[in-house]
């Protein structure tokens, strides 16, 4: 533990974020079975290391690549809510921290990008009704989603405390198994599961190439156990580049606070809520974040009056053409150096 409590440390010191405290979250690996863990007391004081840094000047890097350079997945749809795959650069208009941007470096429609993805299943008491359902339907999700060799996903569990069942992998065979170790019950601590699952997993892996980050929830949004906030949940999603796709369990055909939160913590980065009141519905769910997932543009571009302050900035794309609509995260945070 003493290790595990030093590399901790060294790496929320190495991210340069402060990284508030949070229920236990146990990682199982599925072949080893080996579990490792961390406490809020352990969290809590590589925090307050993270602070001292923060306070002392050093750098907060939320762009990858050049400091000036943004990049953005988006999507866009017709009246009809259907994806409207041809279109060009022209047909769009992009402002940052609302200005017209300074020059758009590439556009391009993205539908083979390799997918790096969560899986977060909401396992507290309240989800019980259709647990087994809902596994099931995530497990042919990941079925047709991941390719071998090419994408991969993990699987993350959580009610009061959560449960990494099935690392990073591109073996589907794996994904299933970790979806079928999950056991309902609990409280549910939903914005430190994806703040975990943004920092500690998806922001922290390094890949060669570019890829596209994504979240898929299946909860109820009724949070009472997190010690992370819904911004700080948001922000982190925005710092990772992580589209979040929400999918409700709520089946009492009444619109509830939970859902709410799905709404606004999915369309704050670019992603869906979805809302199926029937069993039935939730297997259409997973088939419409399928597509979206391949239906993608992608914008590089260099803001105007560009300032490394560590600010957030608003991200604003609109439809030049009548009818459509363009769904992306709503803005990202600048470097500060």
């Amino acid at each position: 533990m003493a290790k595990s409590r030093d590399y901790l440390v060294a790496l929320v010191l190495a991210a340069g974020l402060c990284l508030p405290a949070w229920g236990q979250y146990a990682e199982v690996s599925t072949t080893s079975r080996a579990t490792t863990s961390y406490t809020s007391a352990e969290v809590t004081a590589a925090g307050a290391l993270t602070n001292e840094s923060a306070d002392s000047g050093d750098a907060i890097l939320t762009i990858k690549k050049r400091v000036d350079e943004v990049n953005v997945l988006f999507i866009a749809t017709d009246r009809h809510v259907k994806f409207v795959r041809d279109l060009k650069q022209n047909d769009f208009s992009f402002r940052d921290d609302h200005k017209p941007v300074q020059s758009i470096l590439n556009f391009r429609r993205e539908t083979d990008l390799p997918i790096e993805m969560g899986l977060l299943i909401d396992t507290s008491g309240s989800v019980r009704g259709r647990f087994e359902f809902e596994k099931e339907a995530a497990a042919d999700f990941l079925k047709a989603v991941v390719r071998p060799g090419f994408d991969k996903a993990f699987i993350l569990g959580f009610s009061r405390t959560g449960q990494l069942t099935q690392d990073f992998t591109d073996r589907v065979q794996l994904l299933s198994a970790g979806i079928q170790q999950l056991r309902d019950g609990g409280g549910t601590a939903l914005y430190d599961a994806i703040y975990f699952a943004c920092k500690d997993k998806l922001q922290r892996e390094q890949s060669d190439h570019p890829v596209r980050k994504a979240i898929i929830v299946v909860s109820d949004g009724e949070d009472n156990q997190s010690e992370v906030t819904r911004a700080q949940a948001i922000e982190m999603a925005q710092r990772s580049e992580v589209l979040i796709y929400a999918i409700s369990t709520n089946d009492s055909n009444v619109v509830m606070r939970g859902d709410k939160v799905l709404e606004d913590i999915s369309s704050a980065t670019g992603g869906r809520a979805f809302f199926p009141f029937k069993m039935k519905d939730i297997t259409h769910s997973f088939a419409a974040i399928e597509d979206e997932l391949r239906s993608q543009y992608v914008v590089s571009y260099k803001p105007a009056d560009f300032d490394a302050d560590g600010r957030y900035r608003a991200i604003e794309i609109t439809a030049l053409k009548k009818d459509l609509q363009v769904r992306a995260r709503r803005g990202y945070f600048a470097p500060r150096q």
